[in-house]
């Protein structure tokens, strides 16, 4: 699963510097198939990318499909100046920022979970301030309780690899949650350089 999620995200990074958007959602329906398993903080995080992701799949192959092929071609189309702005609900541009930051959360929860050291903090304190970097300051303080709640019950470092890496010893499960974080990282530092080139980091 992991080596489908990367390829999926890595074929997303085009040659000319933009995100085709056909292959980062297949990447995130890997990813989402990844995390689902994990606990109830994954769960709560990935229905709402699953959700995001659906919204942005009727865009890819809707009517308007010729302009929804990359980050820079949607970007582009749902520019005031260039067509009528949709709802903001229904902006893939919305859509894709949100699931950028929800990108940034899961890519510092593998990371972690992949390199945290025997005595240093726990998983479950190192992904509450994953989410505390990547997510909290976009979300309510009804969403940020909840979210504490579920980090309550997050698994060890060790159930956590033995989930994600099934059969693996431990130090290969390492080796691989560092290599999958490693692309997500490459992805989410194309996205991000795209969104903060056309000031569109704070559209939600």
């Amino acid at each position: 699963m992991l080596g489908h999620m990367m390829r999926s995200f890595r074929a997303s990074l085009n040659t000319e510097g933009d995100v085709e958007l056909s292959q980062y959602l297949a990447g995130w329906r890997e990813l989402v198939r990844f995390l689902t398993p994990l606990g109830s903080i994954f769960a709560f995080a990935t229905s709402e990318a699953s959700a995001k992701v659906t919204a942005l799949e009727a865009l890819v192959h809707g009517p308007q499909a010729a302009h929804y092929t990359s980050l820079g071609t949607m970007v582009a189309w749902e520019r005031p100046e260039i067509a009528p702005p949709p709802s903001a609900k229904a902006s893939g541009s919305v859509t894709m920022l949100l699931l950028h930051r929800a990108l940034r959360w899961s890519q510092l929860c593998l990371h972690r979970v992949a390199t945290g050291m025997l005595g240093g903090p726990d998983a479950g304190v190192q992904c509450s301030d994953a989410y505390g970097t990547a997510l909290a300051p976009h979300h309510t303080w009804l969403v940020r309780q909840a979210v504490h709640l579920a980090f309550l019950a997050f698994p060890s470092r060790g159930r956590l690899l033995q989930l994600m890496c099934p059969g693996a010893r431990e130090t290969e499960a390492r080796a691989a949650l560092a290599r999958a974080a490693g692309t997500l990282e490459d992805v989410y530092n194309r996205t991000q350089g795209l969104l903060a080139e056309r000031g569109l980091l704070e559209l939600a």
